[in-house]
């Protein structure tokens, strides 16, 4: 029998993983730290926790996100699979009842009976194959390891998370139900709607706003994608406005339009929890309360948990990781999720599955072969791989990050001509490696 495969860490891109491989017929060992050391964003020993109550993002098959999703949906992910059975209405997006597919994701996990979950932290690592899929918390032990690995400092940004508030708290004859250009069925968000004299009084109050700030010896940079709302206000008045709290597509029910508005998100099914979308924040906790209830609708929030702050580690990529996910100069050991400079939940979770492909084809005495970068796993892999090391940032899949099209293609029948592109390309690179007719289930634990 063939020694396991030691992944680290069981937060989505670990989970992913281990289940990828063990599916396949790979004995796996994950280690999760938690709970016998916790996290400062983590709230429980659940694998999977979504830290962040982002969505797993655009779920149109056409959207640069929603085709990645399709893509690892063709090998049985776990990730989307779990979150299509604990999705909660957001319009076009994938948003999930954190606690379900927390729980979901767990559960399948743990009934695997190639799988061993060991609930301890990892301070060295072990022979044979690893997958480091750490997470951009990595613990102080594991940071020490990878240092020694790379013989370099990581690079690092920032995140900020979002508040949650009470729905009983909210003020629902003010606030009104619907969905950016009524997608979706129409009411998945709940809107606050600003007049401009609000507008300016809350964007000045969050400019005067304490905020926390980092230790000296540490110089802020922020993922541009997730800014927090006082970074944004900082940089001009109407910044919001075309950000966050844009108006666009929303109108009230009377039918007039607002100055601003501030979409609050449902982050479970029995609609008790609401998540301020784009609200993340920085502010120290007594102003954030004061300042967000400054928001119509929004007086007398009882916030579940307030926004904060907290330096996320990434590898320079570029300088350290081959085609494959693993260290050039220990390639024995692969680096899943966002420690490898990926963006967010859904990519972390695609790069599990990439690394158990990669990592099945060679337990099998095969070649493997890189996605090509016309498919959204390829062209995420190749910015990681591709990207100029001095200016290397985490990204988010986008078709920028893929093989340009071929001749001249109309702006309005380009999503379509990506979307058709990456599925010829799938369907070929499956084909050839034996996994058109070998799909694996997400259904177990359900």
């Amino acid at each position: 029998m063939s020694d396991p495969i030691h992944v680290i860490g069981g937060g989505l891109a670990g989970s992913e993983c281990a289940f990828q491989l063990a599916s396949r017929g790979h004995r796996v060992v994950l280690y999760e730290m938690r709970p016998v050391r916790s996290t400062p964003a983590h709230g429980s020993d659940k694998l999977a926790e979504l830290v962040c109550s982002n969505s797993l993002r655009s779920d149109d098959p056409e959207h640069a996100a929603g085709l990645l999703k399709r893509e690892i949906e063709a090998f049985g992910s776990l990730i989307i699979g779990s979150a299509r059975a604990a999705a909660v209405p957001a319009g076009a997006a994938l948003a999930v009842d954190r606690e379900r597919f927390a729980d979901r994701v767990t559960g399948t996990i743990a009934a695997h009976p190639n799988i061993e979950l060991r609930r301890e932290e990892v301070t060295a690592l072990p022979d044979g194959d690893v997958v480091l899929a750490t997470g951009p918390l990595t613990s102080e032990a594991m940071s020490s390891v990878l240092l020694d690995l790379l013989g370099d400092e990581y690079l690092y940004f920032y995140d900020a998370i979002a508040p949650i508030i009470d729905a009983e708290s909210l003020d629902m004859d003010i606030l009104f139900a619907a969905s950016r250009w009524d997608k979706g069925d129409g009411a998945d968000y709940l809107n606050a709607p600003m007049e401009k004299d609000e507008y300016l009084a809350f964007h000045q109050a969050l400019l005067d706003a304490e905020q926390v700030t980092p230790h000296d010896f540490e110089s802020v940079k922020y993922f541009e994608g997730c800014l927090p709302i006082e970074e944004i206000a900082a940089r001009g008045v109407d910044t919001l406005r075309y950000g966050p709290m844009k108006p666009v597509g929303l109108r009230k029910p009377d039918g007039s339009s607002s100055y601003a508005i501030v979409q609050l998100r449902q982050e479970d099914l029995a609609k008790t929890h609401y998540n301020m979308v784009g609200f993340q924040s920085r502010m120290a906790w007594g102003d954030q309360k004061r300042v967000l209830r400054m928001i119509p609708g929004l007086q007398n929030a009882d916030f579940v948990r307030l926004g904060q702050i907290h330096r996320n580690t990434f590898i320079n990529a570029p300088t350290h990781l081959d085609p494959f996910y693993r260290l050039k100069n220990h390639p024995r050991i692969r680096l899943a999720g966002q420690i490898t400079g990926v963006e967010g939940y859904l990519e972390s979770a695609a790069t599990g599955v990439a690394i158990a492909l990669f990592l099945d084809q060679e337990r099998r005495g095969l070649e493997p072969e890189p996605f090509p970068a016309t498919m959204a796993l390829g062209a995420m892999n190749r910015h990681l791989i591709e990207s100029s090391p001095k200016r290397f940032q985490p990204a988010n899949i986008n078709y920028g990050l893929f093989t340009p099209l071929e001749g001249r293609v109309k702006r309005a029948e380009r999503r379509t001509a990506y979307a058709t592109r990456a599925h010829t390309a799938l369907d070929a690179w499956m084909t050839r490696h034996g996994y058109a007719d070998a799909r694996v289930s997400a259904t177990a634990g359900a």
